[in-house]
């Protein structure tokens, strides 16, 4: 099935390094295209993380326009060693939103913000270990 709705993600000049730190965390990831402009920054690139597909680039108008909480990314995470690993992952150098804890709705669940400013809520659905 073609994927008819993309996150797409402008960052602030560090479009290629954030795909790199996002590609590293995640299994079955990786950057499929990307197309740089004359002085570096990235004009469009496209990355999976667990078959999901992602555009990116980098924000040149020179006014840098803050990711929101308002709008996040929702992780299903299969195990709790994943969960815990994502989780420290994504709030090194972020902000954590909610820490991992039980919730009526999930076995575990976390919210954080990364170095970035894009914001994960990351929930263990079912237990396999």
């Amino acid at each position: 099935m073609n994927q008819k709705i993309t996150p797409f993600l402008m960052f602030y000049g560090n479009a290629e390094e954030a795909m790199n730190f996002y590609t590293s965390i995640f299994n079955d990831a990786k950057i499929e295209n990307l197309l740089h402009q004359e002085n570096g920054t990235v004009m469009h690139a496209t990355f999976t993380l667990n078959g999901q597909t992602f555009m990116a680039i980098d924000n040149t108008t020179g006014q840098e326009i803050p990711f929101t909480a308002a709008m996040s990314l929702f992780v299903t995470c299969d195990t709790e060693k994943e969960i815990d690993s994502i989780y420290e992952q994504l709030s090194k150098d972020g902000k954590v939103l909610m820490e991992l804890a039980a919730t009526p709705f999930s076995m575990k669940f976390g919210w954080v913000e990364d170095k970035y400013g894009v914001s994960w809520q990351l929930t263990l659905e079912k237990s396999t270990e």
